[in-house]
């Protein structure tokens, strides 16, 4: 392997022979200069993995030469030494990329620790991210043989998330097939959980965790009652807590975290279920008792969330708030954009709704295109496609100006999902739904062990649509394939991202309280 090579330019050089030796003798190649033009042509002439760079020097100053090598070299990192405490020329150093700014004198101690934070730095990361979760590993390991409850799978969840993304920034290492396999059993455990405590959620409210149909009532309304600022209750669709989490560096630029937390996804957790239980404050059976003109099951045609603003006024009416509000749902570019006009106005109102569905168009895309599975094919590159969206997005611009006139933000989703590997075999009718995580008919034949089976739909609060109905949900990351044709099926849909059934992914899912940086 060859040596780390430094050029360094001062013009006072023979004065810093010391550090110098010092470097070589851990190991480093130095290249030495006392000049700007030197250190200029030297680049054309070597590759170099790192440079200090003296800021007073005659002839070409620091700076001057900083401009060149940063347009010659943008990716060279740069570490800036000056007697100079001027706080301009740092400003002036820093807004031309330097890696890094030491002030003289320098000890050989801060050169070196200089170089391994800037080199080093993601080889001494993945070793120790490596190394901790390797410890935690036996940690979790216990916590899934205890029987946990719901704040603590909460809490595991986030523990499994926060190790996904330190291992993905530790690039390698051994640890991610570990992982993956940690995950897996979590998954199958929570299924479990749920299959054991779901309807029991349901027939007592009091030990239930926040859900879908009550997540308005305990989240959103409090801020509104407050009254000091509008309220801007935004639905990311399909939004993953760790998609959450790549995006938060983003919005907290502009944004106070207050809260952040997890709730759980009514199952199907799929939009027509849970989004609709979200808008209308109830579970999908009241719904459909209550508005029958207003809601669409499986097997009608039409479409299935069309009357989300009406759902909110009524729930508004029945908590006693006689409000008004806004309510958008984006579904384009040019619609985030008229969306992002009208903000100014929208502070004239108490609450304003905004529902993005790009996470869950990236979703369905990512199944029937070809080219969108090559950009998001797997965990890592789904993340990173909704964090460049996020960027370029009107969503961004919307948030930037919520938080320059002073308003509150509640971000939350409707559902996760989850990357599917292992199919399932189920029989039905023709009558039965297309979703490759639920199902829901008469007579269905299924793997029991792969699912929660709801014989009784009303014990789930869902639609009954003949005597014979029933529930299946898909556990785990399995997903259901029909006998006919079913290597072809197999192979189209597996490692696609899927939703409808019980996972972490889909049911913990985010929320978050946000108030703007004065």
């Amino acid at each position: 392997m060859d040596k780390i090579k430094i050029l360094w330019a001062d013009d006072e050089i023979d004065l810093l022979k010391p550090h110098i030796l010092f470097l070589e003798d851990k190991g480093y190649e130095v290249l030495s200069t006392q000049s700007g033009d030197d250190a200029l042509d030297i680049l054309d002439e070597e590759r170099v993995d790192i440079v200090f760079l003296d800021e007073n020097m005659p002839g070409l100053s620091g700076l001057e030469t900083l401009e060149i090598m940063k347009t010659k070299h943008p990716s060279l990192p740069v570490i800036m030494i000056t007697k100079s405490e001027e706080e301009y020329i740092m400003e002036e150093a820093i807004g031309s990329k330097i890696s890094d700014y030491l002030i003289k004198p320098v000890n050989p101690k801060q050169i070196l620790l200089s170089v391994k934070k800037n080199l080093d730095t993601s080889r001494l990361v993945s070793e120790r991210s490596n190394s901790k979760y390797q410890q935690e590993f036996r940690e979790i390991g216990m916590m899934l043989g205890d029987n946990l409850d719901t704040d603590e799978w909460k809490e595991l969840y986030k523990k499994l998330v926060y190790w996904e993304l330190e291992l993905e920034k530790a690039d390698g290492g051994g640890m991610e097939e570990v992982f993956l396999m940690q995950k897996t059993e979590a998954n199958a455990q929570f299924g479990k959980f749920v299959e054991n405590n779901y309807v029991d959620w349901l027939t007592h409210p009091e030990d239930a965790p926040t859900m879908s149909h009550n997540l308005f009532k305990k989240h959103v309304i409090p801020e509104i009652k407050a009254g000091d600022e509008s309220v801007f209750f935004i639905i990311l669709d399909n939004l993953r807590y760790d998609q959450w989490k790549t995006l938060r560096p983003i919005i907290t630029k502009d944004f106070w975290v207050d809260e952040e937390d997890v709730f759980c996804s009514i199952l199907p957790t799929t939009t027509q279920y849970s989004r609709n239980a979200i808008f209308a404050g109830m579970m999908p059976v009241d719904i459909e008792r209550r508005y029958p003109d207003k809601w669409v099951n499986d097997d009608e045609d039409g479409g299935r969330n069309m009357h989300e603003e009406f759902f909110l006024k009524e729930q508004l009416k029945r908590n006693g708030l006689d409000v008004k509000f806004t309510y958008n749902k984006v579904l384009n570019v040019s619609y985030g954009n008229k969306v992002l006009r009208e903000v100014p106005s929208m502070f004239n109102n108490p609450l304003n709704v905004i529902v993005y569905n790009f996470v869950d168009m990236l979703s369905h895309a990512r199944t029937d295109t070809q080219i969108v599975k090559e950009l998001a094919n797997d965990e890592a590159a789904y993340r990173s496609i909704v964090k460049s969206w996020l960027e370029h997005s009107s969503l961004l611009n919307v948030l930037k100006e919520i938080s320059a006139r002073g308003g509150k933000v509640v971000i939350a989703t409707d559902h996760g999902s989850i990357r599917v590997k292992e199919a399932s075999k189920i029989v039905g009718d023709k009558d039965v739904n297309a979703n490759l995580r639920y199902k829901q008919g008469k007579s269905l034949s299924y793997q029991a062990k792969d699912v929660l089976a709801i014989t009784n739909p009303e014990d789930a609060h869902l639609p009954k649509l003949n005597v014979s109905q029933s529930y299946v949900f898909a556990k785990s990351d399995k997903f259901f394939a029909y006998p006919n044709n079913y290597n072809h099926y197999v192979k189209y849909y597996k490692d696609t991202f899927q939703h409808g059934g019980i996972s972490l992914e889909e049911m913990l899912i985010p929320v978050i309280k946000l108030s703007p940086r004065k």
